[in-house]
């Protein structure tokens, strides 16, 4: 209740007794309601931020797996083209291993020849071999074993009285060449070309 003073008109005087205030006290369930949904509220917000972060952690993992798949077979196909390169520069020597082979094979001629011309060919020959085998590449020389189309090249075949020299390779005409690779296979650089030899029951 509010009473004013008649003594003095000008100014009013404010009296505020217990009936004017009404003091409420909040409903326990309302709140409990409010916190239940603010922790809902909560709750979906970090549902949604937990997928939100295991998509964007997928995406990055697939992202850096391709990265590290394209990696790979970049430094895969650079080391094919080595092997390549390295295979090419091979085919180029090879000639000249057949010709050292070729001026070299026949002994009694050999041994005529001037001894210092002889040891400096022998010289440039050893060297050549020793880039053969920096390169791990070999000579293939099948003499005595079963022919293999796959590894030998047939020039002729010779009549044998053995039966077990049938189909094996007799002479060698051409040494063939291989390379071993990084991986521990071999690769053939070219096929030995042979003589194989033929039995025929009389």
């Amino acid at each position: 209740m509010v009473n004013k003073s008649n003594k003095d008109r000008d100014q009013d005087e404010v009296e505020i007794t217990n009936d004017d205030l009404e003091i409420t006290e909040p409903d326990i369930e309302e709140i409990e309601l409010n916190q239940g949904t603010f922790k809902n509220e909560l709750r979906d917000k970090l549902k949604a931020c937990e997928a939100e972060k295991k998509e964007i952690l997928e995406e990055t993992q697939r992202a850096k797996a391709d990265f590290l798949n394209a990696k790979r077979r970049l430094e895969e196909e650079k080391k094919r083209d080595r092997e390549r390169a390295t295979i090419r520069h091979i085919e180029s020597l090879i000639p000249l291993c057949d010709s050292f082979e070729l001026a070299m094979n026949n002994k009694e001629v050999w041994e005529k020849a001037d001894a210092t011309w002889r040891k400096g060919i022998e010289g440039i020959r050893n060297q050549l071999n020793n880039i053969l085998a920096v390169n791990q590449v070999t000579a293939v020389n099948p003499i005595g074993e079963v022919f293999d189309p796959y590894q030998h090249e047939a020039l002729s075949t010779v009549a044998v009285d053995k039966e077990s020299e049938n189909e094996k390779v007799m002479h060698v005409i051409q040494q063939g060449y291989q390379i071993q690779k990084n991986d521990g296979t071999t690769e053939l650089i070219r096929p030995a070309r042979v003589t194989t030899g033929n039995y025929e029951k009389n």
